[in-house]
């Protein structure tokens, strides 16, 4: 484990910087890259705005928009002091899928003022990762900006959903189970559970009890969101203690250490608990095979089996938008990219990924349903899965596109 004085000395001077792409070492480059010739692109995007994609760094630009409202694991902590976060998402970005990114930290909060900057954004950048922004009014945020004419996407809803996902599909392969048949308890209704509660819904899942700080949300309640209340359902399990009796599926977003020994031993057979409070999970994965050796167990931490990570989904999802100039991303995009996940982790893992883990072999298996994040097979298969999806919903602006000659250009 890294010391306090490890961590700061790390972030000195901040982690990103801006590198020049092009030449500038002469008179001659000094007056093609600013005045005078920096006029003639200018004057051709003047004529089509179109051509910025083609004349600036706009194709492979993310802005990280957060206001600071809800960073991971440490809450409302304001805008300035986001930073970091901000900056080390550019940084994954840039490492896993060389998308270029720029942390833009902001100082206003309500939902207008946060719709109203990423509007005025738009022309500087090819899409808008929204990072860290509180729920509800992330939902409130994503949903107004859909029809801004590149990709937006509030990672922190739909990177858990998909990376989740992802490894609920393998789970019920491995125990023979159906997305028709399971009980699902969703713990902790903020921004990551909804938009989970909503993907496996839309995959089939059909008995999905969501449960928050006060319980589980039921139609018999007076205080719900608008979004939790598209979830409530007529119950007589009041507590996470009674919601979990019976359950094929845990997804925990909520806070460390609530499951107890009789919780775990409750749940059906064959279960699935993804614990994914950090730093100290739901329940520790030792705790759980102590237990019973039939669950399946991931954590968002790096030192056990099965971790489920963002960085497996936001670079690569936006590297294929950014592609093929997807004007949104889309649910089909979403699954697309859940589903090459899905089918990466069947195959022997690379090379790349045995060095990196100091492993000589993983199987796909109870503690192998999801891949590592530093599989160099992650870009090419996910990136066009979700390129290919987003040309067949239509919301591609490129006119030709090849399979197969895409994905071999990332490998």
């Amino acid at each position: 484990m890294y010391s306090k004085k490890e961590a700061l000395e790390y972030h000195l001077g901040g982690k990103i910087h801006t590198i020049a792409s092009k030449p500038m070492d002469t008179n001659y480059e000094l007056s093609l890259a600013y005045s005078p010739g920096v006029a003639e692109p200018c004057l051709e995007i003047a004529k089509d705005k179109e051509l910025a994609y083609v004349y600036t760094s706009k194709a492979n630009l993310v802005a990280i928009v957060s206001d600071g409202s809800a960073v991971l694991g440490l809450g409302n902590i304001g805008a300035q002091a986001s930073k970091p976060v901000m900056e080390g998402k550019a940084c994954l970005f840039k490492k896993f899928a060389n998308v270029d990114a720029y942390d833009i930290e902001i100082d206003v909060h309500s939902v207008e003022e946060i719709v109203a900057f990423c509007k005025a954004l738009a022309p500087t950048v090819g899409g808008i990762n929204l990072e860290d922004i509180a729920a509800p009014k992330c939902f409130e945020i994503e949903a107004a900006l859909q029809d801004l004419g590149i990709p937006v996407m509030h990672d922190d809803q739909h990177g858990t959903a998909i990376i989740s996902t992802a490894g609920l599909m393998n789970a019920m392969e491995i125990s023979g189970k159906k997305f028709k048949d399971i009980k699902v308890v969703v713990n902790g209704a903020g921004a990551a559970g909804i938009a989970s509660a909503k993907m496996y819904r839309n995959l089939g899942v059909e008995h999905i009890i969501l449960v928050d700080s006060k319980g589980v949300v039921s139609k018999d309640r007076n205080d719900l969101t608008p979004q939790k209340l598209e979830f409530a359902i007529d119950s007589k399990e009041k507590t996470l203690k009674e919601a979990l009796k019976g359950a094929d599926v845990f997804l925990g977003l909520s806070a460390p250490k609530i499951l107890d020994d009789e919780m775990v031993l409750s749940m059906a057979k064959d279960p699935v608990i993804f614990a994914l409070a950090n730093p100290i999970p739901e329940v520790m994965p030792e705790d759980v095979v102590r237990l019973r050796k039939d669950a399946i167990i991931g954590t968002g931490r790096s030192d056990y089996p099965n971790q489920i990570n963002n960085v497996l989904g936001f670079p690569f999802i936006f590297r294929g938008a950014l592609d093929v100039r997807a004007t949104k991303i889309t649910e089909n995009m979403k699954v697309a990219a859940a589903r090459a996940l899905a089918d990466l982790a069947k195959l022997p893992v690379s090379d790349a990924v045995k060095k990196a883990y100091e492993i000589n072999s993983l199987e796909f298996g109870r503690e192998y349903v999801i891949p590592k994040p530093f599989d160099e097979r992650v870009k090419a298969v996910v990136s066009t899965a979700v390129a290919a999806a987003a040309v067949k919903d239509g919301v591609s602006l490129i006119k030709e596109f090849d399979e197969r000659a895409y994905f071999e250009s990332l490998k």
